[in-house]
């Protein structure tokens, strides 16, 4: 008996996954980017098939009513800047292959991101929630994890991702500079402040006494210097989101305003403050392109105005 012929949406799926593992391969794409990509990409298949289309057979009329009926759903700009992105992803990747014989996104602008910065925190409050974290947990070695993290996470900047899944010998010896291993598989350098290196070691004695009684009872020994139970074998990102909520509201802050994205903005707002380049704060933040770093110009522009108004004759009252 012969096969039916495969459903549209079957198609597009086909072609999504073949995406997703080419770059995968390719690009060495993070989980969540391919994650992401997956969602976007799903979505838009789906309402194409709605609309009798599919992703093979869409054309940039298709596309754009697409974006439309996405802004008419309410969705922010940034949330359609990305999906338009997946898909310029996508059709970049199937122009390539021989899949299509045109991009139909090619001339299609997205509605772009908006250029305000995220939520930052004072020095003050990133203070407050360092105390609060050496103190949180119900034991000893808790409090010393807990410390450890925020401490590296507000002396480094690193994505949470980044943060989490740290291996133990990144931090073994007591190193001045630490290897992190970024976006797309690309490594960078980040200096540790004094507070943050102590905090490791002392985070260490634990970890690896812990690690040392697991081992005793003939248990696999983590390689990560936050180890966990789960399946990744670390503490998973959105358990460090919680803390970090935890921490904040213990701290007196409203919780809704603090991330682990937040207290790495804050990090970088305040190393501009203090006068650092913009060019350094791009490599420690892991941005391929400055233009994602320039996002904190406005701390240069406050600084600025009020080197003028205080020291220009013609500003002063």
């Amino acid at each position: 008996m012969p096969k039916s012929a495969p459903t549209p949406i079957a198609d597009d799926a086909r072609s999504i996954s073949t995406f997703l593992e080419a770059i995968a391969a390719e690009n060495s794409a993070a989980r969540n980017t391919l994650l992401a990509y997956g969602r976007d990409l799903r979505h838009a298949a789906e309402w194409l098939a709605d609309q009798q289309a599919t992703l093979g057979t869409a054309d940039a009329a298709a596309i754009e009513t697409y974006l439309v009926a996405l802004d008419a759903e309410g969705l922010s700009r940034a949330t359609r800047a990305r999906r338009l992105s997946s898909l310029k992803q996508f059709y970049h990747f199937a122009y390539d292959e021989g899949w299509r014989a045109d991009n139909p996104t090619l001339r299609i602008d997205g509605p772009g991101r908006s250029a305000r910065l995220p939520g930052t925190l004072t020095q003050d409050e990133v203070a407050r929630m360092l105390d609060v974290a050496r103190n949180h947990g119900a034991d000893a070695a808790t409090k010393s994890r807990n410390a450890c993290l925020f401490e590296l996470l507000y002396a480094t900047g690193l994505r949470a991702t980044e943060l989490v899944s740290l291996p133990d010998s990144a931090l073994r010896g007591a190193p001045q500079m630490m290897m992190v291993r970024g976006k797309g598989g690309k490594d960078r350098l980040v200096p540790l402040s004094d507070p943050a290196r102590a905090a490791v070691a002392i985070w260490l004695v634990h970890r690896d006494k812990a690690e040392d009684q697991a081992r005793a009872k003939g248990k696999p020994v983590s390689k990560f210097l936050f180890p966990a139970r789960g399946v990744k074998g670390h503490m998973t990102r959105e358990r460090f989101f919680l803390l970090v909520k935890e921490v904040a509201a213990s701290a007196g802050l409203d919780p809704t305003r603090v991330s682990p994205h937040v207290l790495r903005h804050a990090f970088a707002t305040h190393l501009l403050a203090g006068g650092a380049d913009l060019r350094v704060i791009q490599t420690l933040l892991g941005h391929a392109d400055l233009s994602s770093t320039e996002i904190y110009t406005h701390v240069l522009d406050e600084r600025l105005r009020a080197l003028v108004m205080e020291h220009h004759p013609l500003a002063r009252d």
